[in-house]
């Protein structure tokens, strides 16, 4: 089996959140998933790709099934995003937590070529 922190669902790929409830509710973020652990993310206008990410040193992603995922990291921020993603149907459900606050987030998302 593969590193159970990266399976290759998520590891090696590029993954566009696009939020529908939550703090970032009609925004969307694309996520690069680097093969060392690491990720990089942005905020994305439009269908343009970013110019400038934000890189974080280590993510982890565990396989639940073979079509769900839960994906999570610490942003420099302070903030920790934590998801599962549903390769099935393509939706997000997940928290986004500070130290003093705790969002339930959901949306979609889709793996950029």
């Amino acid at each position: 089996m593969d590193d159970a922190r990266q399976p290759n669902r998520v590891r090696g790929n590029t993954i566009r959140f696009i939020w529908t409830e939550g703090p970032t509710k009609g925004e969307s973020h694309e996520h690069v998933f680097h093969d060392d652990g690491s990720v990089e993310y942005a905020k994305v206008q439009g269908r343009t790709r970013p110019s400038k990410y934000t890189r974080e040193k280590q993510y982890a992603a565990v396989k639940i099934t073979d079509d769900v995922y839960a994906v999570s990291y610490l942003g420099s921020s302070g903030y920790t995003l934590t998801t599962v993603l549903n390769f099935r149907d393509k939706s997000i459900t997940g928290f986004a937590s500070g130290a003093k606050d705790w969002h339930p987030v959901k949306g979609r998302f889709e793996v950029v070529q």
